[in-house]
């Protein structure tokens, strides 16, 4: 694994109007190696998916500072960002959302390759990206509604590793998957990661699949990072009782289920309190 940092998120913070103003995510400072997994995992409304939009220039930031290859990223909204950040890819829970429903699955990756080629990156071929994540060559000419939700959320990666990113943010890539193929795809995009050398912030519920395939965790609680370090580590020895209380609602001892989305006001006023524990 190499030690350049692809992304490097500093003190940053994401803040929306209101009275008072809701701060999703309070000073959060994280680094993201070339060929490096690392993942974000926490309650629902804990501030994740607010830090993934302004990492990759979607979301305004209110303070900190975040470097994509050495360079400030600035928040330019959907559509410019999309040809002014290509060496940013995104992957989302629903892959309707990275998928154009008009367009055939083989030219939406042609565009991923044509993106690449024109930063200067080698290029590929539309049917070695199919095989690459498990799917039939004959389908480039199919629509997307024609697959199912896996078969569209591999669609939805090889088109994005297709633009050759430098780094690859995953928004809860898995969650809206059956079982049966949350681990598959997640360990797809974990192998097609380190092949290509990018980085890749993963973010989800799932501890499990975190377990299997991130490099660090980063836990988040009400915006704040309480707990990080290297994965097998966190595991085995959790040190923020936050972190300890996510692993000990895990109802399998080879560590299948869920954070849980509703702990008490007693816990949320004690984790808040206690300083974070970072590695």
């Amino acid at each position: 694994m190499s030690e350049v940092s692809v992304l490097d998120a500093q003190d940053m913070v994401v803040r929306y109007p209101g009275h008072p103003p809701v701060i999703a995510v309070d000073g959060v400072s994280m680094t993201v190696a070339a060929g490096e997994t690392v993942a974000l995992v926490g309650e629902s409304g804990s501030g994740k998916s607010s830090f993934a939009r302004a990492v990759v220039g979607i979301e305004k930031t209110a303070g900190g500072t975040v470097l994509f290859n050495g360079a400030p990223v600035s928040p330019l909204g959907i559509r410019r960002r999309a040809t002014a950040l290509t060496g940013i890819q995104m992957v989302f829970q629903d892959p309707s959302t990275s998928l154009n429903p008009r367009r055939r699955v083989g030219d939406q990756i042609s565009d991923g390759i044509a993106t690449a080629r024109a930063r200067g990156a080698a290029g590929s071929t539309v049917e070695e990206w199919l095989e690459r994540v498990g799917l039939p060559t004959s389908v480039a000419s199919r629509f997307p509604h024609q697959f199912s939700g896996g078969q569209k959320q591999r669609l939805a990666i090889a088109r994005a590793l297709a633009a050759r990113p430098s780094l690859l943010v995953a928004d809860e890539p898995i969650s809206a998957l059956d079982a049966s193929t949350q681990t598959s795809v997640a360990g797809l995009m974990r192998d097609l990661v380190a092949e290509s050398g990018a980085g890749m912030l993963f973010i989800s519920h799932d501890l499990a699949v975190v377990r299997r395939i991130a490099d660090r965790t980063f836990v988040m609680y009400s915006g704040r990072v309480l707990e990080s370090g290297p994965t097998d580590q966190l595991w085995a020895a959790p040190q923020h009782p936050y972190t300890q209380a996510l692993l000990a609602a895990i109802p399998e001892p080879d560590g299948a289920g869920r954070i849980p989305d509703a702990p008490s006001t007693e816990d949320r006023e004690v984790w808040s309190e206690i300083p974070p524990v970072l590695n």
